[in-house]
């Protein structure tokens, strides 16, 4: 691995540790949390909507999807941008819960994301998790009505791309949905920050850094599941780590064959996020054959809880360490975000970038700008 001073590796390395200490802060905030969870009567048939912008709304992707399978029936994930931009089609005044994620809390379209939210639904409650206790969002919320939970500081990256950031809010999310078993949930949390570190092993790094040696000028990621909120957040690393010099998309398995496949080619990097499920997993399966056979790729690679079985047109597979997966519980689904952000670290490299600051043109910046917010 080339050694670079730079904060993305840095951040992209201490994640487990990040989520080690997440888990502190909110078995710590425990009594805070499942007071304002009777306070509000929040149960299983609330009306929960998950938010933040770019890399945090796929947080909330990703969440919403592991929270509905919890019992949440009517959780959903909705962006700030589509909030901001067009409220009467995304939020209901029954809604009831929101929950805010905010790397900064400084951008425009998460505080008036907020602000909105209270307007529209004036009955509904707020949590926001972020990494950063001075970002407008944490400072502006109403502490005698709204959760602020503010994550370790190390979260709060310093470099352009958020990586320890979005999978620490992603833990404290899950981590908040098991708030009543918090004192069992570190194990679990612990064999997840495991997976994580075995992304790190440097014989892994090898094979991730090997792939840019060829001739990749598009990349799709693919999950099924709460892995296709992952899978969204891998492609965009890539492609802002490249400042767009690797063109990257995200689908789902299924989805893929329904238009979007035409994007793969002979200059294509595939990345499968594997499901453990075994249902799923059989599509899954069919369709790395099928991509593998009419599509070609410059190159494959699996990412999977558990050996897929398949070798042909693959270039490697990580799989985490046996077992850790089912001891990993809700929490094994963040570690496979390392793909993405480890391709999207060696691709920068590799195009003689600099991960910190990528946007040669600065077209992109670490808090979004050029927002004029309008009266709603």
């Amino acid at each position: 691995m080339p050694i670079v001073d730079c904060h993305t590796i840095k951040e992209i390395v201490h994640q487990p540790k990040m989520w080690m200490d997440t888990f502190e802060i909110i078995r710590n905030r425990k009594a805070d949390i499942e007071k304002f969870a009777e306070d509000n009567s929040i149960s299983k048939c609330t009306r929960v909507v998950l938010t933040g912008a770019g890399t945090s709304a796929f947080v909330a992707d990703t969440a919403a999807a592991v929270i509905m399978r919890s019992g949440f029936g009517s959780a959903r994930s909705v962006s700030t941008t589509d909030i901001v931009s067009a409220p009467e089609f995304c939020l209901s005044p029954d809604d009831r819960l929101f929950v805010s994620f905010a790397r900064s809390g400084n951008s425009p379209e998460s505080v008036a994301a907020y602000d909105i939210a209270r307007k529209f639904c004036k009955d509904a409650c707020h949590v926001i998790i972020t990494c950063n206790p001075d970002g407008c969002l944490a400072r502006g919320a109403d502490p005698e009505k709204d959760l602020v939970i503010v994550l370790p500081d190390g979260t709060n990256d310093r470099s352009l791309a958020m990586t320890s950031s979005f999978s620490s809010m992603l833990i404290a999310c899950l981590l908040c949905k098991n708030i009543a078993s918090i004192e069992n949930e570190k194990a679990a949390v612990k064999a997840a920050a495991g997976i994580a570190q075995h992304f790190l092993d440097p014989d892994v790094l090898a094979l991730l850094e090997g792939v840019t040696s060829k001739d990749i000028q598009r990349a799709v990621f693919l999950g099924s599941g709460p892995l296709k909120g992952i899978a969204c957040e891998c492609h965009l690393k890539l492609q802002e780590l490249t400042d767009g010099q690797v063109m990257c998309s995200f689908d789902s398995f299924m989805g893929l064959r329904h238009g979007p496949k035409a994007v793969i080619n002979e200059q294509t990097l595939v990345v499968y996020l594997l499901s453990d499920e075994p249902y799923t997993r059989r599509y899954e399966i069919d369709l790395i054959g099928q991509v593998t056979k009419e599509n070609r790729p410059a190159a494959q690679i699996i990412v999977s809880t558990t050996p897929s079985g398949v070798s042909e047109g693959i270039d490697f597979e990580i799989v985490a360490p046996e077992g850790t997966a089912a001891a990993a519980g809700d929490y094994k689904f963040v570690p496979y975000v390392l793909a993405g952000q480890l391709l999207g670290y060696f691709f920068s490299l590799s195009k003689g970038l600099n991960p910190d600051k990528p946007s040669v043109r600065g077209t992109i910046s670490r808090v979004v700008s050029g927002v004029t917010i309008y009266n709603y």
